[in-house]
């Protein structure tokens, strides 16, 4: 019942937290020999995170001309991985939920309804801990590559010391960081309701099965013993 009342809950708060996200960094250049001096430089990027792509234009302090450059590194496929993982969960605990409710006969038939949900929950307990995993590395690394200093100097003016560079705007981490912290939680949940779904299975009610059986045994084995040494003296 846990599952069922907070999978949906989590799984939306893991992939809404990351997708849609923009953040904006901003840099100010002040060129020693130029008059275009305090010339502010505004970097934007967003989802899905290909940081090759986001390029922005930085003043060439010896000349009149700007100089085009991109941030670096790719963490689309991270990004995304999380996502999907987190979107078809939401759709899965939907989907469970309804079938919890208003198909428990059918669910409990056969026994497959419980097998089924069984082996679903072991494949979305390893997604949410390898995508979740996934996710956390590339976020560090999408910090690095947005961090202002490393921006700082890839500009070609911030190299010289005569000029003067400084970051005026860095990007706000909270919201993404959150989706990390949603995905292990995630994680937390899938794999600790395992054991609830499989207690629902035959497997379970078969090992459980032959212990009493063994028991019940030895009871009536003692108790023939019992009754043939009472009967013997």
């Amino acid at each position: 019942m846990c599952m069922v009342i907070f999978a949906p809950i989590f799984a939306i708060c893991a992939f809404a937290t990351c997708g849609g996200y923009y953040g904006r960094v901003q840099v100010k250049v002040d060129c020693a020999d130029r008059r275009d001096s305090n010339r502010s430089i505004n970097i934007g990027f967003s989802y899905p995170f290909r940081l090759e792509e986001v390029h922005f234009k930085a003043p060439l302090c010896e000349s009149k001309r700007d100089e085009v450059l991109f941030l670096e590194g790719d963490f689309s496929s991270a990004t995304r991985f999380f996502l999907t993982v987190g979107v078809f969960a939401f759709l899965y605990s939907l989907l469970a939920t309804v079938v919890y409710v208003f198909y428990q006969n059918k669910y409990l038939r056969n026994n497959r309804g419980p097998l089924v949900d069984f082996l679903v929950t072991l494949v979305f307990s390893f997604m949410w801990l390898v995508s979740s995993c996934c996710w956390a590395k590339a976020l560090s690394d999408i910090k690095s590559a947005t961090n202002p200093t490393e921006i700082l100097l890839l500009i070609s003016a911030c190299r010289a010391p005569e000029n003067r560079c400084t970051a005026t705007q860095e990007p706000r981490w909270s919201r993404l960081n959150s989706s990390v912290v949603f995905g292990f939680v995630n994680v937390a949940l899938w794999v600790g309701n395992i054991w609830f779904v499989f207690k629902e299975t035959g497997w379970y009610k078969t090992g459980r099965r032959y212990p009493t059986r063994s028991a019940s045994g030895k009871r009536s084995s003692e108790m023939r013993q019992r009754l043939y040494s009472e009967s013997s003296f």
